[in-house]
């Protein structure tokens, strides 16, 4: 269901006279406008179907050599605090007949991330997204994320980087096969 944008913008009017501010003074005259689109749009993965935003692009190709997409920007809101977080997420994963347009994985990070999120539930989300829609023997996913709810707030540490990561299949049962994603993306284990 989409959000009711006016009813949005009525309760951002409210919270800037709730922190002291003059939602009427000349910068603030349209801020919960603003503040109710770009809402609308960094939830819009939760009113999105999978199914639909793969859209068929899933394609026969005789091929199990790991598949890899490295370095695809991701941008959330935490739900705890509604504030940013982003980062990189990088997916392999082994095919077994089946594999998607390159594009969709991108879409499909960019679908659970619009959403309130917390890391580990998405990289948990597109792995298994990944797994089930073109039946691979196996999927890895790791996102390397930083949240302003920790830097600008809180502990306030600037240089803190969250890291987290899904294995499933192949990427679970192998060591060899977790250390070749590792080595492909970058981030081969010590």
């Amino acid at each position: 269901m989409k959000p009711n944008t006016k009813k949005i913008e009525s309760l951002i009017s409210e919270l800037l006279i709730e922190i002291g501010e003059d939602p009427h003074r000349e910068g603030l005259l349209k801020t919960p406008q603003r503040v109710a689109q770009a809402i609308e749009f960094l939830t819009s993965g939760s009113r999105v179907d999978a199914q639909k935003l793969i859209n068929g692009a899933v394609f026969t190709q005789a091929t199990n050599s790991m598949v890899i997409v490295k370095n695809i920007e991701v941008y959330s809101l935490c739900e705890h605090h509604m504030l940013p977080f982003f980062g990189r997420c990088h997916i392999g994963y082994i095919p077994s007949g089946r594999v998607f347009g390159v594009s969709k994985l991108a879409r499909l990070v960019d679908m659970y991330a619009r959403r309130l999120q917390l890391q580990e539930r998405l990289t948990e989300q597109i792995s298994q997204e990944v797994m089930d829609s073109v039946g691979a023997t196996g999927v890895g996913v790791m996102i390397e994320a930083r949240h302003l709810c920790m830097m600008m707030r809180g502990v306030e540490k600037q240089n803190s980087v969250m890291i987290t990561s899904s294995v499933l299949g192949t990427f679970r049962e192998s060591a060899a096969t977790r250390e070749e994603f590792l080595a492909l993306i970058g981030n081969r284990a010590s």
